[in-house]
């Protein structure tokens, strides 16, 4: 009997219409486009302004992309795992909400926590859900609403981030495509560079923790961007070598969308040509979980069957790893 490798099947996107453009950004904080393109390659990023609306309302119409493209009901859903570090509340989990949106009610889930690596992890995990042959079909969606998190007053942060989803499909493969190998790394000791200060059980909200600011996203910038280059790049060269490949053999790279300066230094690590990777930081900003997925969305129709494929990613956490597959269809 073949054994059961995890492929992607299918692939669904979704960015909110609202558009916040560095020249927006100019008359809300002291920044400038030029500062903004040159320092990380961002031009513009999607913002969900509508009122009650979470996580959830970004990741539903992403994987009813998926379910149309399919042709499939959201009953045939066996499970979803959400990356996310945007819930769309404490609890319940945001992928129970999404489940529940879609009428998945087949399907069980649960909320994977790992910043902007939280994808590859929610990926590995569901591959193994798959390889295990007891579940036949489960989505991974990656989605933030980093806007909920973001202090519109400190340049630092408010520059970066972005809203939306990605979302795919895991099916059983016996062609030996689809995931054929991981590494993923964590360093809690990072923690103190990259953080939400207050809303968790060591910090309860309080009225003090409030007019702090303390329920925002924190970052120390010079000290996140020589982490994640070299995490991301030595994570993304070692997984070639584990498997002896070359660059010629790299169909893409997908990397993390956080920073363009990073993106280009995984690329000259791993020998690549700007012309095997895959940005669209310019339009998006980063949006944690969201920015692989959303990259193999926007690139679907140029990937071809049995393509070498690396996606890399680095998070706060620390959190980062690197995925090798070969694309399925």
């Amino acid at each position: 009997m073949s054994k059961i490798s995890a492929a992607i099947t299918a692939v669904g996107g979704y960015v909110p219409e609202t558009k916040l453009t560095n020249f927006d950004l100019e008359k809300m904080v002291d920044t400038n486009d030029e500062w903004i393109r040159t320092r990380t390659g961002i031009e513009e990023r999607r913002i969900l302004k509508e009122p009650g609306k979470g996580s959830s309302d970004m990741a539903v119409p992403a994987i009813q992309e998926i379910l149309k493209k399919k042709k499939l009901q959201a009953t045939d859903i066996d499970c979803i795992i959400c990356a996310t570090v945007t819930p769309d509340m404490v609890f319940p989990a945001t992928a129970n909400i999404i489940a529940d949106k879609l009428g998945a009610t087949n399907a069980w889930g649960f909320d994977l926590s790992a910043a902007c690596s939280g994808f590859l992890f929610a990926l590995t995990t569901g591959a193994s859900l798959i390889e295990s042959g007891r579940y036949k079909k489960v989505i991974v969606v990656g989605v933030d609403k980093m806007s909920a998190i973001i202090d519109y007053t400190d340049r630092s942060t408010c520059i970066i981030f972005g809203d939306g989803a990605g979302a795919v499909l895991l099916e059983a493969n016996t062609e030996e495509l689809g995931i054929r190998d991981s590494i993923l790394r964590s360093d809690g000791s990072g923690a103190k560079y990259l953080h939400m200060k207050a809303g968790g059980s060591v910090k309860p909200a309080t009225v003090e923790t409030v007019l702090a600011k303390e329920h925002f996203a924190y970052q120390e910038g010079q000290a996140v961007f020589k982490f994640a280059v070299k995490g991301m790049a030595d994570v993304s060269a070692e997984i070639m070598e584990r498997n002896n490949l070359t660059a010629a053999d790299i169909a893409w790279l997908v990397p993390h969308q956080a920073n363009l300066r990073i993106i280009d230094a995984t690329a000259n690590r791993m020998g690549l040509d700007k012309e095997k990777v895959m940005i669209n930081i310019q339009r998006y900003g980063n949006t944690t979980a969201a920015t692989i997925p959303l990259c193999l969305w926007e690139w679907e129709d140029r990937l071809n069957k049995g393509d070498n494929i690396v996606l890399s990613a680095f998070g706060g956490g620390f959190t980062w790893g690197a995925i090798l597959l070969k694309w399925a269809y």
